[in-house]
């Protein structure tokens, strides 16, 4: 059996893909518990995680026709529409026309949505902060130089 070609760099040690996969989804599943009981318009209850992505790639990305929407998160566009109709009837995006394209329309995200992303980034970060309060030192200078490569790995 051959070992496949690295590009001149030696191959990661055995387990780590593994371990890094358990350890990302792990402190992922364990962000996404501090969900808030209620968010945007009438507490009708959280968001989804797919819904919550797509009103953050809108904010990210400034407006985006639903189609660039659905090819950002990689779904269908029929579902990205159910999406889109319930976080405007939420009050969370507005549709307004394409400026040169009178057939399309752009979403942006509305202040209540950008306010509700706000907070929920701000809760995820009190707690990750308090986490990266019990590590040593040493321990937190390590992730902050592997935050940058988990990111380049989480773009590739």
């Amino acid at each position: 059996m051959t070992t496949p070609p690295t590009g001149g760099r030696t191959a990661p040690a055995p387990g780590l893909a593994e371990e890094l996969r358990i350890s990302i989804a792990r402190l992922s599943r364990r962000l996404r518990t501090l969900r808030p009981a209620a968010s945007g318009a009438g507490d009708a209850g959280p968001l989804s995680l797919t819904q919550f992505a797509a009103l953050a790639a809108i904010e990210r990305n400034g407006s985006m026709t639903p189609r660039e929407l659905a090819d950002h998160e990689k779904v269908q566009p029929p579902s990205m529409t159910r999406v889109i109709a319930y976080l405007e009837e939420r009050a969370l995006l507005m549709r307004s026309p394409h400026p040169t394209d009178g057939r399309q329309v752009v979403l942006s995200t509305t202040e209540q949505g950008a306010a509700l992303l706000r907070e929920e980034r701000r809760r995820k970060e009190a707690w990750l902060s308090r986490r990266l309060g019990e590590l040593t030192e040493d321990e937190r200078e390590i992730l902050g130089r592997a935050a940058p490569i988990i990111d380049k790995l989480s773009r590739s």
